[in-house]
């Protein structure tokens, strides 16, 4: 079993060489949002931006996306006819997966059966590093084949793990741990079990994350996890890595953002923490 510290960072960052350019660390796609929700990949988003990936592209239905776009110029944000995916769009979809490195799925995006359906065919389809978040979840359980032995980073929390597997494991830790070796091992993906304490296993390594803080509740959280984990994928991470790293990183961010704020923190306090975090070993000055 692995402790995750922040000598996982060191597996991932260090000084660029002068003549990196655009490209060289990732460009994500983030697939989410629908009428109801733009905030979701939104935080995917940004917080992808801040640790390091060169570019996002958000793909959403049209009010999703306009709001995305509105939130920073940074972000490229690409609008779906329509107010919630559907099976029209996989080939929009598989057309944005060309010259991306890797993809976050699944924030926002709402769980009518449409979109459950469309999400499984997009997800049978692509061949790239992926992060299936949310309401992705929902969309794979019972339906693993589209995922499995991928390399696919699944972050459920415990209701979502009770969905996929159909067993919600309580707070002890080796019982959370056999519980998630067992799923992993089966589907062949990396799966994060988020709690006080993440649990990560890609079906072989067993790793806990101990970084957070109890003031990270407010919506937003896991959204900054999953684009924390696409970005490192993107730029070439494997899949356990990026797991283990983008626990640390969500989680050290949220304690930093939360010794400032504490009942106040929200997800975008933990966005402008994670300089803080990471550069301690982005020597890239």
């Amino acid at each position: 079993m692995i402790y995750v510290d922040e000598s996982i960072l060191s597996k991932i960052y260090g000084k660029r060489d002068d003549w990196s350019h655009k490209y060289d660390f990732g460009h994500l796609l983030v697939v989410g949002g629908s009428k109801h929700y733009s905030g979701s990949p939104a935080f995917n988003a940004l917080a992808a931006l801040r640790v390091g990936v060169d570019l996002v592209t958000v793909v959403a239905p049209q009010r999703a996306a306009n709001i995305v776009a509105s939130f920073a110029p940074d972000l490229i944000a690409y609008p779906l006819d329509g107010e919630y995916l559907s099976e029209e769009h996989v080939d929009v979809l598989l057309e944005f997966v060309k010259k991306k490195t890797a993809i976050v799925v699944g924030g926002g995006l709402g769980r009518e059966q449409s979109v459950l359906e469309t999400v499984r065919e997009f997800l049978r389809r692509v061949k790239i590093p992926c992060v299936v978040d949310a309401d992705a979840i929902h969309a794979i359980a019972g339906n693993e084949d589209v995922i499995k032995n991928k390399d696919v980073v699944l972050t459920p929390h415990v209701y979502e793990f009770y969905v996929l597997s159909g067993k919600k494991p309580g707070t002890g830790l080796d019982e959370r741990m056999n519980a998630v070796k067992k799923v992993a091992s089966q589907l062949g993906v990396t799966i994060i079990l988020k709690g006080h304490t993440d649990v990560i296993c890609d079906g072989r390594r067993v790793a806990l994350n101990r970084t957070g803080s109890p003031f990270m509740t407010k919506g937003g959280m896991g959204d900054t996890l999953a684009g924390i984990c696409g970005a490192l994928l993107a730029r070439g991470t494997d899949t356990f890595t990026a797991a283990c790293a983008s626990c640390y990183i969500n989680g050290k961010a949220g304690e930093l953002a939360s010794e400032k704020f504490g009942e106040s923190t929200t997800a975008s306090d933990l966005i402008d923490a994670l300089p803080e975090v990471i550069n301690t070993f982005n020597h890239s000055s």
